[in-house]
């Protein structure tokens, strides 16, 4: 485990748990570098005095609060941490509540929590008095010299701390155009329903994070040894010119897709991409006139065309049936 992020305690009541906090997630972006493409050589930034433009070495740079326009006043680490010493150096757990009363959209980051020394039984008596009460904890603390608030969950052998938003955080729903709660409003009928509810029993499994991979990054590092393998590693690949039809907004016929979905296994990612290609190809090719109209049209230009000739025709002429009708 990497160096702890934070050192402190867990407190509430006259309970005093010493902890060090960890970061519990690792990104795997893609870490591409801008470059000039001129030279392909790399482009970097600059830290620079904005009144003289020089650069500025990290050892002289501090951190200020703007208290009026360009006026500041200075603040070292210390300052922070002197500005309230106990609550940069405690989680302080403010209430219990219920796990599900929480939405989903006020969690952000989590981090895992581990005892520090001497903690191992009290950090252990909160674990379990927060799974058997089936709580979690609702607290505060300090991180980077912001206060957040955040949630202490039991999960396994750890006291996750997951940090949440503070409700003027979240946007309120209500300017966007959303369904109605009622489904005879929304137009969605019990048989929609019904057979929606048995697309979800089939599609049930267990949850195995381990199955589930960044399907994109993979491409791209894939397409990355392939540029490499044909000595391609400064070509540009420019964008397509011609896009792909705009596919049409035909009423969508719910029932029969639901019935589609529950008689077919779930298609592979390379079936699934063929079979919206050929999707794409048929509509393409809807967009052109049936070959039976054409030959159809073709026939109907040939009669009108027998219709206008002259009287004296050659003789041998086939004659039309409007002709043979006239006789």
């Amino acid at each position: 485990m990497a160096r702890a992020l934070w050192k402190g305690a867990i407190s509430f009541g006259l309970v005093h748990i010493p902890v060090e906090l960890h970061s519990a997630t690792q990104e795997h972006d893609l870490d591409l570098t801008m470059l000039d493409r001129r030279d392909f050589s790399p482009v970097g930034y600059k830290r620079y005095n904005k009144t003289n433009g020089k650069e500025v070495e990290w050892d002289n740079i501090v951190k200020g609060y703007e208290y009026q326009e360009g006026e500041y006043v200075v603040l070292s680490d210390e300052d922070l941490r002197r500005a309230n010493v106990e609550s940069t150096q405690t989680i302080d757990i403010l209430a219990f509540v219920n796990a599900e009363d929480v939405p989903l959209t006020y969690y952000e980051q989590p981090y895992y929590l581990s005892p520090g020394r001497g903690g191992d039984k009290v950090y252990a008596l909160l674990r379990e008095t927060l799974r058997k009460a089936g709580r979690i904890a609702i607290a505060s603390v300090v991180i980077r010299t912001k206060q957040r608030l955040c949630a202490l969950v039991s999960e396994g052998e750890c006291i996750v701390l997951n940090t949440l938003r503070y409700a003027n955080e979240i946007r309120d729903m209500d300017d966007l155009k959303l369904p109605a709660n009622s489904m005879k409003t929304a137009g969605v009928s019990d048989k929609e329903l019904q057979m929606a509810l048995s697309l979800v029993e089939g599609m049930t499994e267990d949850w195995k994070p381990e199955q589930y991979h960044d399907n994109y990054r993979e491409d791209v590092l894939a397409l990355v040894k392939k540029k490499i393998k044909a000595g391609q590693t400064k070509t540009i690949t420019a964008a397509d010119e011609e896009e792909k039809p705009v596919r049409s907004s035909n009423v969508i016929d719910l029932v029969a897709l639901l019935k589609q979905s529950l008689g077919g296994k779930k298609p592979a990612r390379g079936e699934a991409k063929a079979a919206a290609d050929k999707e794409d190809e048929e509509e393409v090719a809807d967009e052109a006139p049936p070959p039976r109209k054409r030959a159809k049209a073709t026939a109907s230009t040939s009669a009108s065309k027998a219709r206008a000739k002259p009287a004296d025709a050659k003789p041998g002429t086939r004659k039309t049936s409007a002709t043979r009708r006239a006789a």
